[in-house]
Parts: structure tokens; sequence; C-alpha cells
């Protein structure tokens, strides 16, 4: 006996082309985007601001080490030191130039070695500048340089106090705390601009004979003034010869961001334990008169 009932058939569903290329990583695109960002991050650091560590106590008592702070590109115009990496070639060209301040803190660059130091400026182009016993002569006049309160520095990992030679400096505060007690002076420069120095012992950089110094060049100091190496420093592989060219002079120290004790590691607990406080933002622009008032 035939059935006259016609078996039924589910339809099958239609495969759907998948096109590999879709699910291909287009790779020169990624290449390509990398690129731009890594340029546009490059121009940055060029031509706007780029973060500047601390590793020495030549600028104590203003700057500690393990201290982060930004270095403005533009303030001064651009020059070869303006280029992050120091990857252009040395030259005397200059772009929209201009001359640092009495009082600026600068980063100069070593004038044989690709070496960034941070440094104050104390003297301009066409000054007389000479030093005797510690305090700076300016156009034949001496820099008004007055002893205040001895200022206390943290000690920790990377502030040992150990670098004064003194062991005098290292003391108990009231609240117990273990510090180092420096002497210092506040240094004034002809515009008003205002800063701590600590000068605490006889050194040969005490002294320093008049030059003039020559147009398009700076005189820097730092403000540990017996433990810097700076333009009193004649002696190549250690200081920076002298005046300083202004196409030399790669950016302006503007402020700090933060500052690391020195126990920072790879546990994370540490990324804030490790943080000093009170350094966060603090500006390192030299007070003068007019802000004071405000």
């Amino acid at each position: 006996m035939s059935s006259d009932t016609a078996a039924v058939t589910e339809p099958t569903p239609e495969k759907t082309d998948t096109n590999d290329d879709d699910k291909k990583v287009n790779w020169l695109a990624e290449i390509r985007g990398l690129a731009l960002m890594l340029l546009a991050v490059f121009a940055f650091h060029s031509f706007v601001a780029k973060p500047f560590y601390i590793p020495s106590e030549s600028m104590l008592p203003n700057m500690l080490v393990g201290d982060r702070l930004v270095v403005s590109k533009y303030p001064y115009g651009w020059n070869w030191s303006s280029v992050s990496f120091h990857l252009a070639p040395r030259g005397d060209w200059r772009v929209a130039g201009a001359t640092p301040e009495y009082g600026d803190i600068v980063i100069p660059v070593h004038p044989e070695r690709d070496e960034d130091y941070i440094k104050r400026v104390v003297g301009r182009p066409g000054d007389r500048f000479a030093v005797s016993n510690g305090q700076i002569i300016l156009n034949g006049k001496p820099v008004p340089q007055e002893a205040e309160p001895p200022l206390d520095l943290p000690v920790d990992a990377n502030s040992t106090c150990m670098g004064f030679y003194d062991p005098s400096f290292l003391v108990t505060n009231d609240a117990g705390e273990q510090v180092c007690r420096v002497p210092v002076y506040r240094e004034t420069m002809p515009n008003g601009a205002s800063y701590l120095i600590i000068d605490h012992m006889n050194q040969p950089l005490d002294d320093f004979p008049e030059i003039t110094i020559p147009e398009g060049h700076v005189f820097v100091m730092g403000d540990n003034r017996d433990h810097s190496a700076d333009s009193r420093e004649l002696d190549s592989s250690r200081g920076l010869l002298g005046p300083v060219p202004l196409e030399n002079i790669g950016g302006r120290a503007e402020f700090i961001t933060f500052s690391l004790d020195g126990t920072t590691t790879l546990n994370p607990v540490t990324w804030f334990t490790s943080l000093r406080e009170g350094r966060a933002w603090t500006t390192l622009r030299p007070s003068k008169p007019s802000e004071e008032a405000q």
C-alpha cells in the first residue's frame, strides 16, 4: 500500500560566506597609527613640554633627588637642544629665541656631551660676572644674600644628608624625626627674583674671576653652591665650561609633579607609600616682590 504523504524536508540554512579578509588585522594601518602617535608624543616633548627627573643634589634645597617635574620647551624659543633625545645635530640656530631671566631654572646641555643639566640663571649676556667668597658680584655689585633660619630637609633613601660631609647636619627634630638641617641664604637678583641657596663650606668654586658674559650666553649655577658642577667649573669632565650658549638651553623648569623617596619597588603599594608629601605641584619659578604682595 503506497502512501500519498510526501516527506517534508526541513530547509537547509544557507551558509554565510565569511570574508576572511575582514578578520585579518590591517597591520599597515596599525603601524601607521602607532607611528603617528609616537610622532605626536615626540613633537609634544620637543616643542611644548617634557617630564624631567632630578638625579643629583646640586639644586638643593629647592629640588630633591627623586623630584619629577615639567620642563616647558617654548619660553626661549626652539633650537637643537629642544629636540627630545638630542636627535637634532648641534648648531647655533634658534627659532623665536628669547633670553632667560635672572633666577630662571633652565636645562643646559653640556657643551661636549649630550647630557642634560639643571641649573639657575645668575648672569645674562653682557653682564660682568664674578664670584667672591661664595657671593656673586654682578656688574661690580654684590648680589644680596640674607641668612635665613636653617631648613629641615627629609632624610630618606634618596636624600641621605651624607653629601654635605658634615655629620652635624643630621639631627632629630621636635617631632622625633631624623632630618637634614642645612644653613640657607636668600639670594635676590637685580630683577627681584628670590630663592634659597645653600653655602656651607669654603671650596675652590667660591671664587671665580670676573668675566664679561658673551652675547648669546648665560651663566648658570646650582643652588647647592658647594656641590654643583656648573658654569664655574672649567673641567669638562664635571662642569659646563663657563657661560652656556643660548642654543644649548633646552627649556625652563616649571613645577614639580610628584616626588619619590627612593623606596619604590615593583610592589604597587610602594608606588603610593614612596610619594613624598607636600611636593606635588610646587612651582619652580623664583618668587618676586610683585608676586609676594598678591
